[in-house]
């Protein structure tokens, strides 16, 4: 059984290289190959990864198998103004309609819980994260000229309402 825990400085290699084939195989057909892997180069080193651990504003998740392999990995962080985004949420294609990232999202949802919502930022063009978002409570907010360096796209800005207790 797959366990949702709280991730290491040991998952940092697994997490980063896991990111990576998130990101090329989603982002690849929307933004094209070269650019999805120059901002995938750019965004998901080790060292900027490794630094996330350390910032008190961001928390990450990993869901781990038995056998020690990382098959998802989740971050949410907060901003100045207190709002909380779910930043990443990045699932092995192997666990792909197991339910994996449902749960990984859970715990990103309750250790944030009395806080009244989460936002997130999804590309234009990424219909199966939209599709799994719509269905898991989180609604269009906004529409704009998307971040992460993808120029030319889109992004909706999707909010969905916490349970307070």
């Amino acid at each position: 059984m797959t366990q949702i825990r709280a991730m290491t400085e040991q998952d940092v290699p697994s997490v980063s290289r896991l990111i990576g084939e998130s990101w090329r195989r989603t982002y690849s057909p929307i933004m094209g190959a070269e650019t999805a892997a120059r901002i995938s180069d750019e965004d998901h080193t080790l060292q900027r990864i490794a630094a996330e651990l350390t910032d008190t504003n961001k928390m990450s998740f990993v869901a781990e198998r038995p056998d020690g392999s990382i098959a998802g990995y989740a971050m949410a962080k907060m901003n100045e103004a207190g709002d909380v985004m779910l930043d990443r949420l990045h699932i092995d294609q192997s666990e792909y309609g197991t339910g994996l990232a449902a749960n990984i999202s859970h715990a990103v949802f309750a250790a944030h819980s009395g806080i009244p919502s989460i936002a997130l930022e999804v590309l234009e063009g990424n219909d199966r994260a939209m599709a799994f978002y719509r269905k898991h409570g989180f609604e269009v907010v906004d529409r704009r000229a998307a971040s992460h360096g993808a120029e030319g796209h889109a992004s909706l800005i999707m909010r969905k309402l916490l349970s307070r207790a």
